[in-house]
């Protein structure tokens, strides 16, 4: 099975074991178990090493899980994903069964690089125009990119909206060359 395929049927499978209403707290805590292999190089080997056996993997997951409040449902699904060999593809995985929860809610995630910090009046301006936008309710998350000169970047999903001033100069200019 392609890489890609196999991410979207282990976060299908996620989704459907946990419940689409306990999903943000699943998700939360794959969250947590991915943070923790990023900061644990023995703790990522554990996980995505085959040479380790599943009652060792299972005994310090279950160590790992009181620590960290993992729910059975989450700490069988890592473990899982180790006996597949697939706990490198965990924040993939994370990322497509987030993308799956929001669509089955009838919501998207928006990224806006901002080159300051944005007030709350500006934030609901800006969520009702992603609304009429994608026709979806709408989850901003902010980075504040200090190097952007004005203007903003939004994602949404795949697609990009660019109405920074550095990006409108790149169009002007490639408009200039055009002709």
């Amino acid at each position: 099975m392609k890489r890609p395929q196999a991410i979207k049927k282990c976060a299908k499978m996620f989704l459907n074991t946990v419940g689409i209403e306990a999903a943000p707290k699943a998700l939360a805590e794959l969250m947590a178990v991915s943070d923790l292999m990023q900061r644990s190089r023995g703790f990522r080997g554990l996980l995505e090493n085959p040479l380790f056996t599943a009652e060792e993997r299972t005994k310090t997951l279950k160590e790992v899980s009181g620590r960290l409040k993992l729910s059975a449902a989450a700490m069988r699904f890592v473990l899982y994903l180790a006996e597949q060999i697939m706990a490198h593809t965990l924040p993939d995985v994370i990322r497509t069964a987030t993308a799956l929860y929001l669509e089955k809610q009838k919501r998207a995630k928006a990224t806006v690089v901002t080159p300051i910090d944005t007030n709350k009046k500006y934030d609901d301006t800006l969520r009702v125009s992603l609304k009429k936008l994608t026709g979806r309710d709408v989850d901003i998350e902010y980075v504040v990119d200090p190097s952007l000169l004005g203007g903003l970047l939004v994602k949404v999903g795949s697609t990009m909206y660019d109405s920074s001033i550095k990006g409108q100069l790149r169009l002007l200019k490639d408009d200039l060359i055009k002709r």
